[in-house]
């Protein structure tokens, strides 16, 4: 009984794990978009601050989030956060540090991760804490192990857009792509999506096309 009791609990550590390599790519997209503009000792902080806000949000929010997903507009208003925020870091893309204040840099990027942190956690903790199964030594053992992988995450993420630009493109249509389905994953809206289903589809794309289409414009209004 004992060992059936150790290979559950280790088979729902895997799970916790591999629920939270997967789940946790948005975040750390968000953290490196908001932290590339920041000097490498900045960056550091704001990774390492990010990180550990994504982790401890979505253990604070897994004894509430199935009750907050239940409030009607409650996701709407996260997914236009969202779509809000997709549009500010790719407005600010390539935009220069001098002349501005870093410590105020830092926190404005921080303040950002935390917001997107906050709205990409109330859905991710679902999956999380159905493999969790009441335990929450294991579930918050599997999320504290997660942290090192949205670090590391992150740091990659800021190297490759560095290397490749279009990969800062390519983040903000996933935060815009996020924003679009938690917008219609709202339960004020569960009935007008069950009726059209190609909601399902078509929203993901309008968020990712919006976020693409306002921040480019922001862009360019700032470098004119």
């Amino acid at each position: 009984m004992d060992m059936l009791q150790t290979a559950d609990f280790w088979i729902g550590l895997l799970k916790i794990i591999w629920i939270n390599i997967i789940l946790s790519g948005d975040n750390a997209v968000v953290i490196a978009l908001a932290a590339r503009g920041l000097p490498p000792h900045q960056q550091q902080k704001a990774i390492m601050f990010g990180s550990g806000a994504a982790v401890f949000l979505r253990i604070a929010l897994t004894v509430v989030a199935a009750k907050l997903l239940a409030l009607s507009y409650l996701q709407i208003i996260g997914g236009i956060l969202l779509l809000w925020i997709g549009t500010q870091l790719l407005g600010g893309e390539d935009e220069s540090d001098e002349g501005h204040d870093q410590n105020h840099g830092l926190w404005v990027a921080i303040r950002t991760i935390l917001i997107a942190d906050l709205v990409m956690s109330l859905d991710n903790v679902i999956g999380v804490a159905a493999a969790a199964k009441g335990n929450m030594t294991l579930l918050i053992l599997g999320l504290a192990i997660s942290i090192p992988l949205v670090i590391f995450g992150s740091k990659l993420m800021i190297a490759l857009m560095e290397r490749f630009p279009v990969i800062v493109t390519l983040g903000a249509a996933l935060i815009g792509w996020v924003g679009g389905e938690t917008i219609v994953s709202d339960v004020a809206l569960k009935s007008v999506v069950e009726a059209n289903t190609w909601l399902h589809y078509v929203a993901p794309a309008a968020g990712a096309a919006l976020v693409l289409t306002i921040g480019k414009m922001g862009h360019k209004a700032k470098t004119e």
